[in-house]
């Protein structure tokens, strides 16, 4: 009898640790996260964007790459030979050509305009990294704001479907209840019985939605598959309407757009190709000086013709490469031309389409208002007449129509919060906003 109850008393702790560390597993992958926390755990950990920064890092490399190929090179090397015991007859005399070795030290130095301007193009290069790193974070920034509000929307559109939907259940068992002592019909309980069907199975639907919404904000937050995320940031603050409003009357700077401003680096990187093309007409400056001590290993010492200390300096101007660079030039000055043209076309496209996005947010703004008095009208009238249905005072009919019209409300509702979102992303990214 002791070793029972020693046994259901182990058992009982077993289960008592295994659920602690249950609990304790499921409250580390937990997450709380409001909006901004969001936004910022987002750069910290989402795996595109911390390419996009080593993408910045790659290319300063690169510059320091075409910065130092024109600062002096400084190679050190030692050479052995052996003849293996060959001797130089001249007659009656001979020469034994002993084993030797040479140490050498040299300082080279190449310097041309076209290493200048590789350097300038290094620096240009870096700098549309970095732009594209702006646009990466904005669109992170936007990926999860999306995700963000749509998920608290589809929670709402849940929790309204699931109180109508406990109306209607208790609709059908009222139903089937008069049924039963014959004060209705059975069509009518089946009625409600398949409007009770269709509520659940669009409030299943939109669950599965959800969780298909939490799992892409895991992936854009960079946060372990297993987390658990609780987002404590209501809809109503995110979606202000004063803020949208301002948004929609700020003043745009076209030098903030990074699509334009990606166009500026291009039209860099084109005029600093058309100097560099006109740069192939100047000379190229090469220097060096070489120090070497040349060593023989036999008994006698050998003939020594390698000068300890050599300085060598050599100029080469480019004359005549049959209209080569004549060539080059030409085309340089086409594509320059080319950017010139595409930068004062992008002017006058991101200034209407921002008139136009404007024009969007705000209609979006009017539509997402009308809907939400629209859901929350239908909501009470289905509340009316599904009281009035117990007391006899509203048909079945009735009852299925309110039923419908509030799952088209919720869906009107849910498209028009994202028409207010798609609007104000757009107008945002078009502002350069991060």
């Amino acid at each position: 009898m002791n070793i029972r109850k020693i046994r259901i008393v182990t058992g009982t702790l077993l289960c008592l640790l295994c659920c602690t560390i249950r609990l304790q597993a499921q409250d580390s992958s937990r997450l709380e996260l409001s909006f901004d926390e969001a936004l910022r755990y987002a750069v910290a950990h989402n795996y595109t964007l911390k390419n996009a920064g080593l993408d910045v890092r790659k290319a300063e490399a690169a510059r320091w790459e075409y910065l130092s190929s024109m600062l002096p090179q400084v190679q050190a090397g030692f050479d052995y030979s052996n003849m293996c015991g060959y001797e130089m007859n001249f007659g009656a005399m001979s020469i034994p050509m002993n084993p030797y070795g040479t140490f050498a030290v040299t300082a080279s130095l190449a310097l041309s305009a076209q290493q200048v301007m590789a350097a300038v193009l290094g620096k240009v290069s870096k700098e549309m990294s970095g732009i594209a790193y702006d646009q990466t974070l904005q669109a992170t920034h936007a990926n999860v704001k999306n995700s963000y509000i749509s998920i608290l929307v589809m929670e709402d559109v849940v929790s309204l479907l699931d109180s109508s939907l406990a109306h209607m259940e208790r609709l059908e068992k009222a139903a089937q209840e008069s049924v039963k002592v014959g004060a209705a019909e059975q069509i009518s309980a089946d009625q409600l019985s398949v409007q009770v069907a269709s509520m659940r199975n669009t409030i299943h639907s939109n669950r599965r939605n959800l969780q298909m919404l939490y799992n892409a904000l895991i992936l854009q937050l960079g946060a372990s598959v297993d987390s658990r995320i609780v987002l404590t940031t209501s809809l109503d603050e995110l979606m202000d309407m004063d803020r949208l409003q301002q948004l929609a009357t700020k003043e745009f700077r076209i030098e903030d757009n990074f699509d334009y401003r990606l166009l500026e680096q291009g039209e860099k990187v084109s005029k600093d190709q058309l100097t560099l093309a006109w740069l192939g007409f100047m000379p190229t400056l090469r220097a060096y000086y070489q120090y070497s001590n040349k060593t023989y290993f036999g008994k006698a010492e050998g003939m020594n013709m390698t000068p300890p200390n050599m300085i060598g300096l050599s100029l080469a101007l480019p004359i005549w490469q049959s209209g080569t660079r004549a060539a080059k030039i030409r085309e340089a000055q086409l594509d320059y031309q080319k950017t010139l043209n595409s930068r004062k076309q992008a002017e006058d496209g991101l200034q209407v389409q921002y008139n136009q996005l404007c024009y969007d947010l705000v209609s979006a703004m009017e539509s997402y208002q009308v809907q939400k008095a629209n859901l929350d009208v239908t909501k009470r009238v289905f509340d009316n007449t599904t009281e009035k249905y117990k007391y006899g005072r509203a048909s079945n009919l009735e009852v299925t129509n309110a039923s419908t019209d509030i799952i088209t409300a919720q869906s009107n509702y849910i498209q028009s919060v994202m028409g207010v979102l798609n609007a104000q992303v757009a107008l945002e990214n078009l502002m350069g906003k991060k």
